[in-house]
């Protein structure tokens, strides 16, 4: 049978007509997918793919494959997720970040496409630096587009919610980003949440320093002014001012308390020596606020920047028995008021982080049993299990003795396999 070619068509049609008619289908396939990737037509590449693989299994190119056997229908599910990483890469590298994340969600690991987001932002970033426009990165359509599918690939997907917030600060700024944090990031997992509190405890941070740094040297003191204060921190500048006959500069607000308050509130779930630094000094300059601007947050921390400051301090070896002291009585004061269990969570977590589980565990044990609503640390599974609590700190007994005066069988059951391991 002889195939008429269309008049007028592209010569590549002729082309697919002189080998389907020499070589056969598979091959006049093979000559077409090599056609679609030349010219990048990935969406096309994708569908001629499973054509492919239909036709090399001896299916029909058209109709139902959901009737398949569990072998065959495995067989075409591998060559669909082939395709998938085949058009879903290149889409990704080209900017169609959410085109390739059509293909690639079901076929690759996250780390993966991770990896692949951060290699795209850093070439975005470094065009914005390299344009003559300071603001590239916002003012070019195509690449505002790839930066916004990147933020919700990054940010709302969950891919890299650290990236998508230093992205979203980028183009959005500091109250969007703090907003987005908390409807997206904050009901993660701690583990999954730190990379991205780090990155806007260290934004906050240093739009604080350098506002108190520029003060300072608008105010004569030039040697620790914006261009000579790179080597201070905010702890040392806030000193500087402190020092000073007038010492407006350190009660000044040069952020939006809200935000403030809310960083010092995300900062909790971090571990990171840097993270924690940088918590504490902001904490130290909330303290330097007027009560009048500072709202009351949710116990223990209604006083903010006190409790902050005692909580990342102690983690650095600051005041650590004040602390406690601080703490414990807060604790107390719940239990008497019955006002919830962030007071003793927050005890817990300061006592498992300064290395002492079994007073660690003690305070867990006091708390409430009702069945009140979690803290937002039982939540993101920031505390220890008193399990881990009872094996880190050698305290079975202790544990055990709780069990059987609440009735606890399963946990009791633990710490038995937990020691006879």
């Amino acid at each position: 049978m002889t195939i008429q070619t269309p008049i007028n068509a592209d010569p590549l049609y002729a082309e697919l007509v002189t080998v389907a008619e020499k070589d056969g289908a598979a091959s006049m396939l093979t000559v077409l997918a090599e056609s679609l990737r030349k010219r990048k037509r990935w969406h096309a590449l994708f569908d001629l793919r499973l054509m492919q693989a239909r036709l090399a299994f001896g299916l029909s190119l058209v109709g139902d494959t959901t009737q398949l056997l569990p072998e065959m229908r495995q067989r075409l599910d591998e060559r669909s997720l082939e395709a998938c990483r085949e058009v879903g890469w290149p889409l990704l590298e080209e900017g169609h970040v959410a085109a390739g994340w059509i293909y690639l969600r079901a076929a690759v690991e996250p780390a993966e496409i991770q990896e692949k987001l951060r290699l795209l932002a850093a070439r975005v970033r470094q065009q914005a630096l390299d344009a003559p426009n300071a603001d590239a990165l916002l003012t070019d359509e195509k690449t505002a587009e790839t930066v916004q599918e990147m933020i919700n690939l990054a940010l709302w997907e969950g891919v890299d919610p650290a990236l998508g917030l230093s992205l979203l600060l980028e183009k959005n700024g500091t109250c969007n980003a703090i907003t987005a944090y908390e409807q997206a990031v904050s009901r993660l997992p701690a583990t999954a949440q730190k990379p991205a509190a780090s990155v806007i405890i260290d934004h906050l941070y240093h739009e604080v320093r350098e506002a108190l740094a520029a003060d300072l040297g608008d105010r004569g003191h030039v040697e620790l002014g914006t261009d000579s204060a790179v080597g201070h921190s905010l702890a040392q500048l806030l000193k500087v001012g402190t020092g000073l006959a007038d010492d407006q500069s350190t009660r000044a607000l040069y952020v939006d308390v809200s935000h403030l308050q809310s960083v010092l509130r995300i900062a909790r779930v971090c571990t990171d020596p840097k993270a924690i630094q940088n918590a504490w000094e902001l904490a130290c300059y909330a303290c330097c606020l007027p009560a009048e601007v500072v709202y009351p947050g949710e116990p223990p921390f209604e006083n903010v920047g006190v409790a902050s400051r005692y909580f990342f301090g102690a983690q650095l070896g600051h005041d650590r028995e004040q602390a406690l002291a601080f703490f414990r009585r807060a604790a107390a004061t719940a239990r008497l008021e019955e006002s919830g269990t962030l007071p003793a969570d927050t005890l817990v977590l300061l006592l498992w982080r300064l290395g002492r589980p079994a007073e660690a565990l003690h305070a867990a044990l006091q708390r409430p049993c009702d069945d009140a609503m979690p803290s937002t640390l039982q939540a993101t599974l920031s505390l220890p299990s008193l399990v881990e609590l009872a094996h880190a700190g050698q305290a079975w007994q202790m544990l055990r003795e709780a069990c059987c005066a609440r009735g606890d069988e399963i946990t009791f059951a633990a710490t038995l396999a937990d020691e006879m391991k």
